[in-house]
Parts: C-alpha cells; structure tokens; sequence
C-alpha cells in the first residue's frame, strides 16, 4: 500500500504553506544610523539578505511577527517596505537558501570555537593558577550566552553547531573538576549562597546601567542561574522567593549616595579591587556626580546607551552588556596583576 504524502500546512493551518517569508524595504539616506540599526535588528533575527534589501526568514508566525515590527520600525523611521509569503520557483532553490542560512551560522560558529581553542590552550599553560581559572569561567559564561543565542537562529542545524557544543561542554567540564568551590569565586559569596541563591530577582523595567550591573553581578558571583523579572510598578510587593533590587522598597536598592550596585556589592562582602573599580563606573554613570573621576565613565556610559536602544527587551540589554561587563572586569584583574 502506498504512503500518503502529507499535506504541508503551516501554522495557521492551512495546505501548500510558503515556505519563506520575504521582508522587502527601502531605508531613506539618512540618518545614517538608522540602516545599522535595521541590519542589526535583521541580523538579530537571523535573517539573510538573497538581494540588495531583501531579507528572507524560514515561514513561521514568529518570523511574521518579527518582520511586521521590523517593518514598522522601518516606516517609524521614514523608509517602506513589504512583507510577503513565498515559494521558490526559479533561480534559488530551497536548499540553496538553507545552505546560506548555514554558512551564516557556521561562520558565528567559527569565531566562538576560535576563541574557545585560545581558552583551552591558555588553561593547558596556566591551570593551577585561580586568577586564569575565573578569567577562563568569565568568557566561558559569555561564550555560552552567544551560542545560545546563535542557536535559537540556527533553523537548519549548522555542522559548526556540534562542534562548538563539544568545545564549551569539555572545558566547563574541566574547570567543574578542577574547583571545589561554586561558581563564586569569593569566600564572601560562599557565606550568603544559601540566602541569596535559588531567588527571582525583580526590578523595573527599561533597565539602565545600574539595573544592568547589579544583573550581572548576581548572575556571575551569586548565583550563575538566577532568574529575573521585570516589572512596571513602581511599588511592587515581593512575592516569597522574590528579591527587589533597584527599586522602591527593594531589599538590595540605593543607600545614602551609594547605587544599588555598590550596595550589592558590600551585601555579598566581596573583596575584589577590580569590582571596586566597577562599581565606581557604575556609580559616576548612574548618579552623574563625578565622585569618583573615573575617566571610563563616559565611554562606557556610550557603550550601555547604544545596548540599551538596540535592545527593547530586558534581559537581551542584561546578555549583551554583560559580554561587556566581564570584559571590563577582566581588564581590571589583569591589570592590577602586572
């Protein structure tokens, strides 16, 4: 008895679904920096380009509602464009346009293998040395976060996938055999795992730098797995298991002319001159009263400004400056051991 094919259909149901969905615009001239910020939103979304301002996503209702915002903030900004539903018939095939999206990914690929090799060599020269080892587990977090995100725009599972999956699981495997301790790196930290660990951490929303700093901090020397949430109010009742920071009546928020990272920071009883350091950036930026003089402020302020208008969403403004902020801090390490 023969097989019945089945039907395609797509998410709405019906047969003979498309199998792309097609964002075609126009930017105007200027500004200028309006067509970086549309080919970041693109490349965000995992979309490439098949001709000159023509993007193409495989067909689903999340690409669709992701090209209509991206098409109305297209028009926002003085351009037009269309989205449309599509088959191939001529020219390029479907497999053809899979084979683009997985040179695209296998290419994000490479770069974080690259770097994962470089961490890898550096451990095999320096293991024993616990300076190396957080350093190692700061651009490991990091790395991981940008394969996560690599991964949830993969649609057709890039070779490169595996290969950087078998990287990052070996050497977090190294570094967990190699430490007896958590993932906080200080004696401090230890004391108040128990308190602070397995908590939702809450905070408004349209976070900033403050907001940002005390984010990474809880996820890189509190708790690696720590949750957030976001919200609106700005009186806010904290629900058990619930911590508040950054906001009013929060547990952890500002104190005297101190900002809530610096707070954080004397709560957890780190002795760290590089998170010192950090901490004084933070607080010449948030609270713009030039108390510490530190002459990183401004660049970094720049820095966060532009993460935080390329990114709407909380917690991707957290992901994306926190790759910053462990570069920061890896700095600062390095450069009191010289």
């Amino acid at each position: 008895m023969k097989r019945k094919q089945k039907t395609k259909r797509d998410a709405r149901g019906r047969t003979d679904a498309p199998s792309w969905l097609l964002l075609i615009h126009q930017l105007p001239p200027k500004p200028a920096y309006l067509r970086v910020k549309i080919w970041r939103r693109l490349q965000g979304l995992g979309a490439i380009s098949v001709k000159n301002s023509v993007y193409v996503l495989p067909a689903s209702e999340q690409a669709l509602e992701d090209f209509q915002w991206l098409l109305r903030e297209i028009e926002q900004g003085g351009g037009d464009g269309i989205v449309c539903e599509a088959n191939l018939v001529d020219g390029l095939s479907d497999q053809d346009v899979r084979l683009l999206f997985d040179a695209a990914r296998d290419a994000d690929y490479a770069e974080i293998a690259k770097e994962l090799r470089s961490l890898s060599a550096a451990l095999e020269g320096d293991f024993a040395s616990r300076e190396r080892k957080s350093d190692v587990k700061g651009q490991i977090a990091r790395l991981r976060r940008r394969f996560s995100e690599l991964s949830a725009i993969d649609f057709f599972g890039a070779t490169g996938r595996m290969t950087v999956e078998g990287l990052l699981s070996n050497l977090e495997a190294r570094l967990a055999d190699s430490a007896a301790e958590p993932q906080a790196q200080h004696s401090g930290a230890k004391k108040i795992a128990a308190t602070l660990t397995g908590r939702t951490w809450v905070t408004r929303g349209g976070v900033h730098v403050d907001r940002i700093a005390c984010a990474w901090l809880i996820r890189r020397f509190i708790d690696p797995k720590a949750r957030f949430k976001f919200v609106s109010a700005k009186d806010y009742d904290a629900r058990p298991g619930e911590l508040r920071f950054d906001m009013f009546k929060g547990e952890v928020t500002h104190e005297g002319d101190r900002c809530s990272f610096e707070v954080l920071l004397d709560r957890i009883g780190v002795d760290d001159p590089a998170l010192r350091a950090i901490a004084e950036i933070v607080h010449d930026i948030d609270l713009k009263d030039g108390k510490f003089g530190r002459e990183q402020a401004s660049g970094i302020a720049h820095v966060i400004a532009g993460i935080c208008m390329s990114q709407a969403d909380d917690l991707a403004r957290i992901e994306r400056a926190s790759a910053v902020l462990d570069d920061i801090y890896n700095h600062f390490r390095k450069k009191r051991g010289r």
